[in-house]
């Protein structure tokens, strides 16, 4: 049977909620499909969510790995293409650590490409009338942390990738970019079933300018 790992974020930062853990936890109530679907929601903590998500990788063997977490600010859905191997935190983790020019793996390479078909998400998305594009950067907090980690630590078969979502609305700061919680949890379902139906991307502008 074919296994997905999905994960999502608790909150941090002072937010009382974070889209990420609650989409994840809707698609685990109304998964409907054939495949195994693993989902879990990870501290905002750079060695705790790498440690956890090393553990799932080796507890379930999955095939598929959607990591997902809150880009506030971002309007859209934005899967990454591009994890580095650097830790630069401009704010201390959930667990008060701060790493500052740190290597997410010492003597691992210096980035990894996703091995999700991010295009054909973000096209999948957009066909469904969700904003989303694809991003070139994830960061250098704790969601590029795992997103380096789960493309370090998966079997070389395995496609993994990492995608943002914006603050839902219900909860949002005010005056902050958003999209209603429905709209991000149908996004996550988008992006599962896509990256289990599309193993070749799509050749289509993908890139920015600045």
């Amino acid at each position: 049977m074919t296994t997905v790992l999905l994960t999502g974020f608790e909150p941090f930062a002072g937010d009382a909620t974070n889209p990420s853990g609650e989409a994840v936890r809707v698609v685990q109530e109304r998964w409907a499909g054939e495949e195994n679907l693993v989902v879990e929601v990870l501290p905002v903590a750079f060695d705790a969510a790498a440690t956890r998500l090393r553990q799932l990788l080796d507890e379930h063997r999955p095939d598929v790995v959607i990591a997902t977490g809150l880009a506030g600010g971002r309007a859209q859905i934005t899967p990454e293409r591009v994890a580095i191997n650097l830790a630069d935190a401009r704010i201390p983790d959930n667990d008060g650590a701060q790493p500052i020019d740190r290597p997410v793996v010492e003597g691992g390479p210096a980035a990894y490409f996703a091995t999700l078909p991010v295009k054909a998400i973000a096209a999948a998305l957009t066909g469904e009338g969700i904003p989303a594009a694809v991003s070139h950067s994830a960061g250098t907090f704790v969601c590029n942390h795992v997103m380096f980690t789960a493309l370090d630590a998966a079997e070389p078969d395995v496609r993994a990738g990492f995608v943002h979502v914006p603050y839902a609305r219900e909860s949002a700061p005010e005056g902050a970019a958003s999209l209603p919680l429905d709209v991000i949890v149908r996004a996550v379902e988008v992006t599962v079933r896509t990256a289990l139906h599309v193993h070749d991307d799509i050749a289509a502008p993908g890139g920015a300018l600045h």
